[in-house]
């Protein structure tokens, strides 16, 4: 399976860091039923007082209400989110493809399960976003072309 590329919203709150704010964030949404996709809490580093918490997708009345209720807000950080088939140096690849383009990064959060991974990467401005998911498909079916049809340099 190829990559798939998905413009998102986060959804964004920050906090105190103190125990038990990740939970109270969650509640709404657990109550609502929702299928959440990305959660990402952290502390700021620096301020480890302070914290965020991100998640995804909130869409809809009922979710939209939920969000609001946890003090969450939609985030203005243009964001990706990838979906697609694990395979060694592929991180590598894109962050190269991203970098030689001059694009800057908010953030990159990735994980492998099993043969599959998923990745949220954040931007400076939407026409980097824009810019770098059509890198990234290039970037992911380059490299998932055998051998013989990969580019050589």
């Amino acid at each position: 399976m190829s990559v798939t590329v998905k413009h998102i919203t986060l959804w964004r709150k920050e906090i105190e860091n103190e125990p038990g704010m990740l939970a109270s964030a969650l509640k709404p949404f657990a109550e609502g039923g929702a299928d959440l996709q990305v959660v990402m809490g952290y502390r700021f580093p620096g301020n480890e007082t302070r914290g965020a918490i991100e998640l995804y997708p909130v869409t809809g009345r009922k979710l939209t209400a939920a969000a609001k209720t946890a003090g969450l807000e939609a985030s203005a950080i243009p964001t990706l989110l990838l979906e697609g088939d694990n395979q060694p140096g592929l991180g590598h690849a894109i962050g190269q493809a991203i970098a030689e383009a001059g694009i800057n990064l908010a953030f990159f959060v990735a994980q492998v399960i099993g043969k599959r991974y998923s990745a949220v990467i954040g931007f400076d401005k939407p026409e980097d976003a824009k810019k770098a998911a059509s890198l990234i498909k290039k970037t992911a079916a380059v490299k998932k072309a055998p051998r013989s049809r990969r580019r050589r340099k």
